[in-house]
């Protein structure tokens, strides 16, 4: 067993995000992106030549997810699911998402059907459960999934074989699975961690080619691995208080890549946390798994 109790990950990028997320491993290209959700940005790091560069969003920019077409990506703004041109910047528009609630998109990843899942954050305080989870399919058509309703949807992750689904609302510190076909029917909806209080709450999660999941806890200082069972396995620190998203990548999908946020961080806190908002690295004892893509296409005009 790979243990990294006692590892702490170094800054990779200072980007000083306001609320740092979605971070993805591009197998294909060798690159890191994830976005600014209040910053509506969304950026990619180069691990061949450590370049960097951003990307203006129309809105806030709270998910996305690899295409199979390499210079598309499927992009979540608070609003709406779109299409995303990374060569012209163009836009398409597929679907708004809520439009009568009070709720933006939030956190949302692939299944290993190349479907993308998703979820929504209330708005407002405090917090109240009325968001839900959404399924964009191949086709462009949004099914929203039989799952509780949430506060602050987070976590979402597969299994290697897909089979189970990971959620969770970070309001109730629960990590959640589910059993998940491959036609998308979902059941057996179930308890997988309860994150203690005094350790944060569940962010942003990925999944190794061993079944473990790794959670970034938001206030919790680390990055936490659990097995398949449930059990906690591996812990990272990181040094900023707002961890809060994780992807494995690099060349053996071996590196934990993680994102952070300064929001809601005093001067005082600041002053602790130089390098919050920005994206940190560390070495794991683990393989990851490539990223899904997105197998919808753009409607054709």
């Amino acid at each position: 067993m790979s243990d990294t109790r006692g590892t702490v990950a170094e800054l990779l990028v200072d980007a000083q995000n306001t609320l740092g997320e979605g971070a993805t491993w591009c197998s294909h290209s060798g690159r890191l992106y994830w976005n600014d959700i209040e910053g509506a940005s969304l950026s990619r790091y180069d691990g061949a030549d450590g370049s960097h560069e951003t990307w203006p969003m129309p809105e806030r920019l709270a998910c996305f997810a690899l295409c199979e077409d390499p210079n598309l990506l499927l992009i979540g703004l608070a609003s709406r699911l779109a299409f995303f041109d990374l060569e012209t910047g163009e836009i398409t528009p597929i679907v708004e998402v809520e439009p009568d609630l009070p709720t933006r998109l939030n956190d949302g990843r692939c299944d290993r059907q190349g479907r993308f899942v998703f979820g929504t954050k209330y708005e407002r305080k405090p917090f109240e459960k009325i968001g839900g989870f959404y399924r964009l399919n191949h086709d462009l058509t949004l099914e929203k999934l039989p799952l509780p309703v949430a506060a602050i949807s987070n976590s979402i992750a597969f299994s290697p074989d897909g089979a189970t689904m990971y959620y969770a609302d970070s309001f109730t510190r629960e990590i959640r699975a589910c059993d998940y076909a491959a036609d998308g029917t979902i059941a057996n909806d179930r308890l997988f961690v309860q994150v203690p209080n005094h350790e944060g709450e569940p962010d942003g999660s990925t999944v190794d080619a061993e079944g473990g999941l790794w959670n970034a806890q938001w206030g919790g200082e680390c990055v936490v691995r659990y097995g398949p069972d449930g059990v906690e396995t591996e812990r990272v620190k990181i040094p900023t208080s707002q961890p809060s998203c994780v992807t494995l990548g690099g060349a053996r999908l071996s590196a934990l890549y993680v994102t952070s946020a300064r929001e809601g961080l005093d001067d005082e806190a600041l002053a602790r946390e130089p390098h919050a908002g920005g994206v940190f690295v560390v070495q794991t004892g683990r393989e990851g798994l490539a990223e899904p893509l997105f197998r919808g296409r753009p409607p054709q005009v």
